[in-house]
């Protein structure tokens, strides 16, 4: 494993964000099993919130779908989503994401078009929209 993974293991195990993703696992039943780059897939996980197809918690990545959905580009923005854990300093980044889906649902009415977590993370690997500001479309 290269130093930036591991580094980014250690810091979301000390910042706490990804024990509360295994609890979160653990809550949702998912299956958890070692990933690359020091992350953790959980697998079938059975809470319906949030509706995506993956989302991340410190290290753990949770998606309701079975063993192999986790690749290519989905996998990379997930560890985009990890990586910001350990930069904000794990959980402090929860309030910070909700604060940021409101900011973009009220600029275009998308809840990550306009989301620096989600930009930075890459918008269209993660499978969202790149959507125009209401402003830039003649909205009120």
């Amino acid at each position: 494993m290269r130093a930036r993974h591991r580094a980014r293991q250690v810091l979301n195990y000390v910042n706490l964000s990804t024990p509360l993703g295994l609890l979160i696992a653990l809550a949702g039943r998912a299956g958890v099993r070692r990933g690359e780059h020091g992350l953790l897939y959980a697998h079938d996980y059975r809470i319906p919130f949030p509706v995506a197809g993956a989302f991340t918690v410190g290290n753990v990545i949770l998606t309701a779908r079975g063993e192999g959905y986790l690749t290519g580009a989905l996998l990379r923005h997930e560890a985009r989503h990890a990586t910001q854990y350990a930069f904000c300093a794990g959980l402090p980044l929860l309030p910070l994401y909700v604060l940021a889906v409101a900011v973009s649902f009220a600029l275009c009415g998308h809840p990550a078009s306009w989301n620096p977590f989600e930009r930075l993370a890459d918008l269209e690997e993660g499978g969202y929209p790149r959507r125009s500001s209401r402003w830039r479309r003649g909205h009120p």
